[in-house]
């Protein structure tokens, strides 16, 4: 009987933990997916370092992108939001490679055979690094997926975005970027 009650009240509190997050959230958030979406307000000042391994093995460290303008998409292959921003996201990096514009995907909470597949599914042609330790969405205070940060020429983070965006709205924020001495 004790052996019964032990293992019922870690159940019994996992599920009041849900119901005061399902309740706090009005019902429209879930774990790890964002229930807020669109521009927040953040502190700008120089965006963190961070420095992953991509897809095809080679390093990348954000310093080495300094004179870009660049957003940096926290996904991964399981969110919907991500499935469904991914065609999106493709358009716009085509549109502004060419511009001084780079797309910095960080995959988190995956696995390397997903991302690869969720890539080739989409075609998505920007460097993609796996972030398996989730260093860099901490450091970043990822709170779920996606979410976008805006990184200015000179390093500095200047805009964040949670939810999926469209080819039009990133558009919008990187022509405004790039319009910055």
């Amino acid at each position: 009987m004790w052996l019964a009650i032990a293992g019922l009240v870690p159940l019994l509190a996992l599920i009041g933990l849900l119901g005061w997050g399902l309740a706090r959230t009005g019902g429209k958030g879930g774990l790890l997916i964002n229930s807020q979406l669109g521009e927040v307000t953040i502190r700008q000042g120089p965006a963190r370092p961070f420095s992953l391994t991509l897809m095809d093995g080679r390093p990348l460290a954000l310093e080495e992108l300094k004179g870009k303008v660049v957003m940096v998409d926290f996904w991964a292959s399981w969110c919907i939001p991500c499935r469904q921003e991914a065609p999106e996201l493709e358009k716009a990096y085509q549109k502004y490679r060419q511009r001084g514009v780079e797309f910095v995907g960080v995959a988190i909470w995956d696995s390397r055979s997903e991302v690869l597949r969720f890539m080739q599914k989409y075609g998505v042609d920007y460097p993609v690094a796996l972030d398996e330790k989730g260093v860099a969405a901490i450091d970043y205070g990822v709170t779920g997926i996606p979410e976008k940060y805006f990184i200015s020429r000179d390093g500095r983070l200047l805009r964040k975005f949670i939810g999926p965006s469209s080819e039009g709205q990133l558009s919008s924020v990187l022509d405004e970027l790039l319009a910055r001495p």
